[in-house]
C-alpha cells in the first residue's frame, strides 16, 4: 500500500508539472517551432493522449497561467483535471481561491452541485417529443438508386432491410440548482403510453397533467414497494418472534432494525475506520457467518454491498471454501 501510495503521490505531482510544461508552451507558442498548428494537435499527435484528456489538460493549463494555486491542489491531488475545467467558468481573482478550497477532494457530481448552489439556473420547461424515426436502407437490389447503391451480388435477397440504428447514450442528470434538476431520458411507446394515462388519471389532481409532478407520484409509490420488500418497511409491522429463526432467513423485524440502523447503506470499513459508502446492491450480511453457526439477530446481520459480503466470506472461510457457501439463482430446466 505505501508503494501505491507513493506512485499515486507522483502521478499527481508529474500532471502538475506537465500542466505547467503545457501552459508554458501555450503562451509562446512553441508548438509551432515543433510543426503543430496548435497546441491541440501537439498533445494528441505528441503524446497520443485522446481528445479528452488533451482538451482537459489544455484548458487546465490555460486556467493555471490566470491562477497559478491551481498547480498546487492538482499536485496534492486535492482537485481533478475535471473539477478544475468545469470550475473554470466560474473562478475570478477575487473569488477563486474560496471555490477552489471548497472543491477539495470533491468528485465530478459534487463539483456539479457545488456549480449549481453557485450559479444556479432556472428550471426546465417539461417537454414530451417523438424522437424521429431511425434511417432505414432500402433493399440493394438492380435498380437501387443513388451513388451509394452495392452491386447486385449472387447472396442479395430484396427482404432484407438494413437498419441504421443510433449510438446508445447515457441518461442526462445534472443539477440546475439546489432544489431542481435537468434529467433527460427516453421512452419506449409503452412507457409513453402509460404516463399519458397517469396524467389523464391524475388530471383533477393536476391540471396542467406536468410530467414531473406525474413521475415523482410514481417514484413515491415505488420506492414505498421497494422498501416494504428490501428493509421491510411497513405501516403496521408484525409483532417480532421471541425466539431468533434456526435457518438463513432474516425475519422482518430484524431487516428493519438493521436498516435503520445501518442507515441504508454498506456499514463496511476499513482498518482506518473508512466506511463503505455503496447504497445499491445491498444484501443482509451475517456478521459470524450462518455456516459457522452465526444467527439472524440485530447483532450479527449487518448490510455489505454485494463486494464486501463476498470479500467478508472470503477472508472468513478462504476463497476455495467460501464459493461452496456463496448463494446463487435457482436453475430451472
Amino acid at each position: 500500500m505505501d508503494e501505491t501510495d507513493r506512485l499515486a503521490l507522483g502521478e499527481r505531482q508529474s500532471t502538475a508539472k506537465f500542466v505547467a510544461s503545457l501552459a508554458e508552451l501555450d503562451a509562446r507558442r512553441l508548438y509551432l517551432s515543433l510543426g503543430y498548428k496548435s497546441l491541440f494537435e501537439y498533445c494528441t499527435k505528441r503524446f497520443h493522449l485522446s481528445e479528452h484528456s488533451a482538451l482537459n489538460r489544455i484548458e487546465v493549463a490555460r486556467a493555471s497561467r490566470v491562477f497559478p494555486v491551481i498547480l498546487d491542489h492538482l499536485a496534492e491531488g486535492a482537485l481533478t483535471l475535471t473539477a478544475v475545467r468545469l470550475l473554470r467558468p466560474l473562478l475570478t481573482l477575487e473569488n477563486h481561491e474560496q471555490i477552489l478550497e471548497s472543491a477539495r477532494h470533491l468528485s465530478k457530481d459534487e463539483v456539479q452541485h457545488l456549480i449549481a448552489r453557485l450559479r444556479p439556473q432556472p428550471p426546465v420547461p417539461s417537454m414530451i417529443r417523438k424522437l424521429p424515426s431511425p434511417r432505414t436502407a432500402g433493399p440493394a437490389g438492380p435498380g437501387a438508386e443513388g451513388p451509394s447503391a452495392p452491386l447486385p451480388t449472387a447472396e442479395w435477397r430484396p427482404s432484407v432491410i438494413a437498419t441504421v440504428t443510433q449510438p446508445t447514450r447515457r441518461p442526462v442528470i445534472l443539477p440546475l440548482s439546489e432544489e431542481h434538476y435537468k434529467i433527460q431520458v427516453t421512452f419506449t411507446r409503452k412507457a409513453h403510453d402509460k404516463l399519458r394515462q397517469a396524467q389523464a388519471l391524475l388530471r383533477h389532481q393536476l391540471p396542467n397533467g406536468d410530467p414531473a409532478a406525474v413521475l415523482e407520484r410514481g417514484l413515491d409509490a415505488l420506492l414505498e414497494d421497494l422498501m416494504k420488500k428490501k428493509a421491510a418497511a411497513v405501516q403496521r409491522p408484525r409483532a417480532p418472534r421471541e425466539e431468533p429463526p434456526k435457518g438463513r432467513h432474516v425475519p422482518a423485524d430484524v431487516k428493519r432494525k438493521v436498516w435503520d440502523r445501518d442507515g441504508g447503506q454498506c456499514a463496511f470499513q476499513s482498518g482506518d475506520g473508512r466506511r463503505c459508502s455503496e447504497t445499491g446492491c445491498l444484501e443482509y450480511h451475517h456478521v459470524v457467518p450462518f455456516a459457522a453457526g452465526g444467527k439472524a439477530t440485530v447483532d450479527n446481520i449487518a448490510l455489505r454491498c454485494r463486494a464486501h459480503n463476498g470479500y467478508e466470506a472470503e477472508r472468513f472461510f478462504g476463497p476455495e471454501v467460501a464459493s461452496l457457501f456463496r448463494e446463487t439463482a435457482p436453475e430451472y430446466r
